[in-house]
């Protein structure tokens, strides 16, 4: 496997998805001349201001309704605009020292996909029906879908010409200037697909960083066989909330010894929310321990991504059912932070991202940093991050009555107000606190 791209160490998402970002949900009209991509341009000193280093976009090529749905890699989506709209973005983007991720969706496409369109009028098995995938169904040989979704055709990627594909759509946008791609629903396509495409890419582009989405599964293998720099965290980021929820930190714990051993070859990407889950301020329970969520993620090794909204507290609950992503991948403002009340949400969890990412950058080697408990319990969990000679100790407290962590020596790093104004080494109920613990 590739070592990973230097300047990923130092790498902080900030993920927008477009669509809806910029008020083109599934449905919207294209309207030529609004260039609604623009929109993202009025948002990209926040993300400067607020610590991160790139901008992770969801899918902007062109597609029937939530992006997911491809009928053209090659193009704009025309409810976000054209190439120009692209290339002022990533030229505004790069111009204030952000990289540009892109959302690459190569399992499937849209069932209005020209390729797609002249295989169904071939029928399954036929010539002209080769890219696309077939099953075996109750009426005979049928085309393939994406998890049961009928708009969603699967690609065959066993099939030359699709790996030609993807390829060229990869090359084509690094050219154009992307640094990186999210490879979508990577858990669906056999990792061997991965393992002689990626190679083709990075001959042409060998600084760009590629994660895969993989929910389930053997993390390390599928890294090692695909050939990714990376795959999106989801055990972690399932044990964070949950354990937050039920005040049981030995989950988190558990999840953190497979976490370390993960570190031991590759970097995770990490996350406490995304656009395809319940926002985090929704997801813990108990809004004084939302802070507790945004430590860990600040302090665990991985390479770390902010959905767009979370700094803010926003709230959103994702459902199973269509148009049930709505309420998690809002519009924004399209004049930028000025544009909404309070930038958006609420101010104290806004700057609360801000301390908890300059302490990541000011201390870049927990991009590494693996962790070891230091006390234990279902209500207080303390551990060490330790990398490159460095260590930071972290205690969090889910509990209504104070503790004193051991080994605690003046005032920490980083605290909540009420656990900074003891100054004694004690954490407050319900509070956190991070203590540099020297080289």
């Amino acid at each position: 496997m590739p070592a990973e791209p230097a300047w990923v160490h130092h790498a902080i998402w900030w993920q927008v998805y477009p669509l809806g970002f910029v008020g083109a949900h599934p449905g919207t009209a294209a309207t030529p001349g609004e260039h609604r991509l623009r929109r993202i341009v009025a948002w990209l000193d926040h993300a400067v201001e607020l610590g991160a280093s790139g901008i992770a976009l969801g899918p902007i090529f062109a597609s029937s309704s939530h992006g997911y749905d491809t009928v053209d890699h090659f193009r704009i989506d025309p409810r976000l605009g054209d190439d120009a709209d692209f290339d002022l973005l990533v030229a505004e983007a790069h111009g204030r020292g952000l990289r540009v991720q892109l959302d690459g969706v190569f399992n499937h496409v849209g069932r209005e996909h020209p390729r797609a369109q002249a295989a169904i009028a071939a029928g399954p098995g036929s010539p002209g029906a080769s890219w696309l995938a077939t099953e075996h169904g109750p009426e005979g040989l049928r085309f393939a879908t994406f998890e049961g979704h009928d708009a969603l055709l699967a690609l065959n990627q066993a099939d030359p010409g699709v790996e030609d594909l993807v390829v060229r759509v990869m090359v084509h946008w690094l050219d154009r200037g992307a640094d990186a791609w999210r490879l979508d629903a990577a858990y669906a396509v056999p990792p061997e697909f991965w393992a002689r495409v990626l190679p083709r890419v990075r001959a042409r582009h060998p600084d760009a960083w590629y994660v895969a989405e993989v929910i389930h599964g053997d993390y390390q293998a599928f890294v090692e066989h695909a050939g990714v720099d990376s795959v999106t965290q989801y055990e972690l980021w399932k044990a964070i909330w949950s354990s937050i929820n039920d005040r049981n930190f030995f989950e988190l714990d558990w999840a953190l010894s497979r976490h370390g051993r993960m570190l031991e070859s590759f970097v995770p990407a990490t996350f406490v929310g995304n656009h395809d889950v319940t926002r985090i301020a929704t997801r813990i329970t108990d809004p004084r321990h939302l802070a507790h969520a945004l430590v860990l993620l600040a302090t665990l090794g991985g390479t770390p991504t902010i959905y767009a909204g979370d700094e803010y507290g926003m709230h959103g609950v994702k459902e199973d059912r269509s148009g049930g992503d709505d309420a998690i991948r809002t519009e924004f403002a399209a004049t930028g932070p000025a544009g909404a009340p309070d930038g958006g949400g609420d101010a104290a969890i806004y700057r609360l991202h801000q301390r908890l990412i300059g302490l990541r950058r000011r201390h870049a080697w927990l991009h590494l940093a693996t962790t070891a408990p230091v006390e234990l319990r279902n209500e207080q969990y303390v551990y060490e991050a330790v990398g490159d000679g460095h260590r930071l100790l972290v205690a969090l407290n889910l509990g209504d009555h104070p503790f004193a962590p051991a080994g605690t020596d003046g005032q920490p790093l980083a605290a909540d107000d009420d656990t900074s104004s003891y100054g004694n080494g004690s954490v407050a109920p319900h509070g956190w606190a991070i203590w540099n613990g020297g080289a």
